[in-house]
């Protein structure tokens, strides 16, 4: 996924995207489920990319082959979920897969609680190469909400059909994000090795006075640099460490400043625009946040 291009096609409703995929009117206007064999057209007819104005929470039994995390290799050939928020950029590839797709409107969860919760699911925000894989037993216990949830709108919809599709949809994402954290788990080598090679990145940063002249390294940059999202990168962090990746940067940057307001006659100011702050009173701030201390008053402590 990139940043939503102008030039990408963009699908406002359910009613459309079943349409140009070659499929019968949704059951209801807000929410649908979808088996991915029932799709009646080649993937080039949706152009190049397209955008969704609504959540998708996919599985698919094949993803794309290897995708590499850290110096480590995974094969994505048993399938998995992938969550997708309204209005991101998906980019068509010719590959023949199987599974499901279920597509929710934001409207469709006005009103409840989940419509706020939702977004809090960092999930949401990872890439496809970050996809949550499945035990069989886990993959039982997801295919058993779809299915509740595909009865439920093949059933005659009622008063209470909403609310009842809405505490399956949250029971899913509660499950995701206990399965996500097992992953994390489960790999944590790889991790690790993430984390060691973050840890690189950020030491030959602040080391490279070029480097700091463009500002303090962001979160984003980071991702950018292990090829994973800033969504997946912050969990992942959690996961092992508590912390997450702007906390990793702020603790990395006061380690170092801690060093040079104890072994140089630098200033705070000079410290400050060495460790790519434009002013030196957010670098105070930040330093006292972190210890309790004043750069000054840490100064001091070795004099």
């Amino acid at each position: 996924m990139r940043k939503v291009e102008t030039t990408s096609r963009i699908f406002e409703s359910l009613t459309d995207f079943h349409r140009v995929l070659g499929l019968p009117k949704p059951l209801h206007p807000l929410i649908s489920f979808i088996d991915i064999k029932d799709i009646n057209i080649p993937a080039e007819e949706l152009g190049n990319s397209f955008i969704l104005n609504f959540y998708k929470i996919s599985y698919k039994s094949n993803l794309c082959g290897q995708a590499r995390y850290g110096q480590h290799y995974y094969d994505f050939g048993e399938g998995g979920l992938v969550y997708t928020a309204p209005n991101q950029i998906f980019e068509v590839h010719k590959t023949e897969s199987t599974g499901y797709q279920l597509l929710i409107h934001p409207d469709f969860l006005l009103s409840y609680p989940l419509a706020k919760k939702i977004t809090q699911f960092g999930f949401f925000s990872y890439s496809a190469n970050e996809a949550l894989h499945l035990s069989d037993k886990e993959k039982l216990t997801i295919f058993s909400i779809f299915k509740i949830i595909d009865d439920e709108l093949q059933s005659r919809i009622d008063d209470f059909s909403q609310d009842v599709i809405i505490s399956q949809v949250e029971l899913l994402l509660n499950y995701s994000n206990r399965y996500y954290k097992r992953q994390f788990i489960t790999r944590k080598a790889v991790n690790n090795d993430l984390l060691q090679k973050m840890e690189d990145i950020l030491s030959d940063y602040f080391s490279n006075e070029k480097k700091l002249n463009q500002g303090i390294p962001t979160v984003q940059f980071l991702s950018d640099k292990l090829n994973i999202s800033p969504s997946y990168l912050s969990d992942m962090l959690r996961s092992l460490t508590g912390q997450n990746a702007q906390q990793h940067i702020h603790n990395k940057l006061i380690e170092i400043a801690k060093v040079k307001l104890s072994s140089t006659s630098l200033s705070v100011s000079e410290i400050a625009y060495e460790l790519g702050f434009e002013h030196p009173q957010s670098f105070s701030k930040l330093f006292k946040t972190k210890t309790n201390l004043s750069p000054l008053e840490f100064r001091q402590t070795f004099n």
